[in-house]
């Protein structure tokens, strides 16, 4: 039996291929704009679709929905495939999902607050140090009290409480600044007018409806159009690509040596989930794509240069497919350089010459053998997809939409009760409580008043030594009665009944 593989273009009359077996080690799509990635991309996409392996990828440019379609002759297309050996090609299209945080050009995707976590979340409000310590005492808080934190307004709510109840915090918590929680909420407030507002919240996207074969046994490709997103909340973008990857690598099982990937995951414009990033994220997404393919997933980077990728992660990358880069600048020749000694050499290719000569649809290539070990760089013709290159209608988007599998479990979002109806009825139980407090002493206070008043009339007799202490002592039991009420409603806030 033939082993499973990807024909991604040729060189010298031969096919360049990619082992499926390998997938899972990763691989780069790099290149200058519309020197062809995203076709390489749907080209890709296409391939592990063909082989079962579900993939996800993001559409930045709103171009990849042309995959659902099938494609249409071209003089182009022919005049590729009189160059490449493909013997299979035929124009068909991929079952399809389409997917959107921030319109209306997919079905909605939204994770919680408390599944995003503090590390993600901080990197994507742009915190500093104290103010990332105060949205951790935030989690551990809610943790504590057994409070889900939801959405935006969950955590509002508990930044206002922990800020109305500081000095109680900080033995256990540590200093509460309400500096720190100014800037927090601000920047909450910043993200919410990017459009975030919808990304945080129920139903949660489930990891398996993004791993579906459809009956004929392809892979299901699911899109996320991220056209707008990108240029909205480039951030929230990012942050999302990352929970992502961090929820796979928690929820899924060992996969061994598998003969092809459980899933694929292609990320456009990478360099924006590294951009900015702390070192202790970047630190956690070096482990997290070194160990993910231990659960079967292969992650692919798309983006301009090679060096946008961290070099700890660029060396993970089994796959190198490079389109044309410019050399006007000193910068520009120094990338040059780089990327050429990336490959491991061929000695018919001046691979620094070449990687600026390569027409639209041509790339250098690398790929790992049946040894794992990289394969000499090849100059290549990208084979052509067999779906539609360019976008699909409106109409055509809807209708697919329309007849999702599982779009019905997503559209209409859910709000349970989490921390912003908790601590509201926990500040409303904390106000009646204290008018009662303040309703008595207020009575005790009107007592004394009529008490003097009437002492000075001289028309009541002195108070016995006895009953003043049965008076004094009522008082002291009802006024420690009403703490030990309080105590109670609040113990699980305050973490010691």
């Amino acid at each position: 039996m033939a082993e499973s593989v990807i024909n991604l273009g040729g060189s010298e009359g031969k096919l360049i291929q990619q082992l499926a077996r390998m997938s899972n080690r990763h691989g780069l799509i790099a290149g200058a704009t519309g020197t062809g990635k995203t076709v390489t991309l749907q080209m890709l996409a296409e391939g592990f679709s063909r082989l079962g392996v579900p993939v996800f990828a993001a559409d930045v440019k709103g171009d990849l929905s042309g995959l659902a379609a099938s494609g249409k002759p071209h003089p182009k297309i022919d005049e590729r495939l009189a160059k490449i050996p493909l013997p299979e090609y035929r124009q068909q299209p991929c079952p399809t999902l389409f997917w959107s945080i921030d319109n209306d050009q997919g079905h909605p995707v939204r994770t919680t607050i408390t599944e995003m976590g503090p590390l993600l979340l901080a990197n994507l409000l742009e915190l500093n140090e104290a103010q990332t310590g105060i949205l951790y005492a935030a989690f551990d808080i809610a943790d504590d009290e057994g409070m889900l934190l939801l959405d935006l307004k969950d955590l509002r709510s508990m930044l206002n409480w922990m800020g109305d109840n500081a000095k109680e915090l900080r033995n256990e918590y540590g200093n509460i600044a309400g500096s720190s929680l100014g800037a927090i909420q601000r920047r909450l407030l910043v993200l919410e007018e990017q459009g975030a507002e919808q990304f945080f919240g129920e139903p949660a996207l489930q990891l398996k409806d993004l791993m579906h074969c459809d009956f004929s046994g392809r892979g299901v490709i699911s899109l996320l159009d991220a056209s707008t997103l990108i240029h909205r909340s480039p951030r929230v973008y990012a942050a999302f690509l990352l929970w992502l990857l961090a929820e796979l690598f928690e929820q899924l099982p060992e996969a061994g040596d598998a003969d092809r990937p459980k899933l694929v995951l292609f990320f456009d414009e990478a360099h924006l989930l590294f951009e900015d990033a702390p070192k202790s994220l970047l630190d956690k997404i070096e482990q997290v794509v070194r160990l993910i393919r231990s659960k079967g997933v292969g992650i692919y980077f798309i983006s301009q240069s090679p060096l946008d990728i961290p070099e700890d992660i660029l060396g993970q990358l089994g796959m190198k497919i490079q389109h044309a880069l410019r050399a006007f600048t000193p910068k520009d020749r120094k990338t040059v350089k780089a990327v050429a000694q990336s490959f491991r050499a061929n000695p018919n290719i001046d691979t620094e010459s070449a990687v600026t000569q390569l027409g639209i649809g041509e790339a250098l290539i690398s790929v790992l053998d049946d040894d794992g070990s990289p394969t000499p760089v090849a100059r290549t013709l990208i084979s052509p997809p067999e779906g539609q290159i360019g976008p699909l209608t409106e109409a055509e988007r809807l209708t697919m939409m329309q007849r999702s599998p599982v779009g019905s479990a997503y559209e209409q979002s859910v709000d349970r009760e989490s921390a912003y109806e908790l601590l509201k009825q926990k500040t409303a139980e904390q106000e009646k409580l204290d008018a009662a407090e303040k309703a008595r002493l207020e009575e005790e206070k009107a007592e004394r008043q009529m008490a003097r008043r009437s002492s000075s009339r001289g028309g009541s007799r002195r108070q016995s030594t006895a009953e003043a202490l049965v008076k004094s002592a009522a008082r002291s039991i009802g006024s420690q009665l009403g703490r030990q009420i309080i105590r109670g409603v609040l113990g699980s806030i305050f973490g010691r009944r």
